[in-house]
């Protein structure tokens, strides 16, 4: 993970996210810590922020889909935006 990325975390954070070894378990340190990421420290986690999914927007049919992870320190949950449309919907 790039330094810049782990800007304002501790360093006892950083031992942490740097043993993982996927992005389950940061995203799980992530929460348990209670650190805020930003939208770039996100996108580098979750290998880059726009993704294709399996599943096309069920609006338009795009299959131009961007990911965003959206919550607070609880609940933290992510949502596909249609790039075409503009479409929102929860993916589960």
């Amino acid at each position: 993970m790039r330094k810049e990325l782990l800007k304002g975390l501790s360093k006892e954070q950083i031992a942490k996210v740097r043993a993982c070894k996927n992005q389950e378990e940061l995203l799980a340190i992530v929460k348990a810590e209670g650190v805020q990421l930003t939208d770039e420290q996100l996108e580098a986690v979750n290998g880059g922020f726009c993704s294709k999914t399996t599943e096309p927007c069920p609006k338009c049919g795009s299959t131009s889909i961007k990911k965003e992870h959206r919550g607070n320190d609880v609940h933290m949950h992510t949502v596909f935006i249609c790039k075409k449309c503009g479409n929102e919907w929860d993916p589960d």
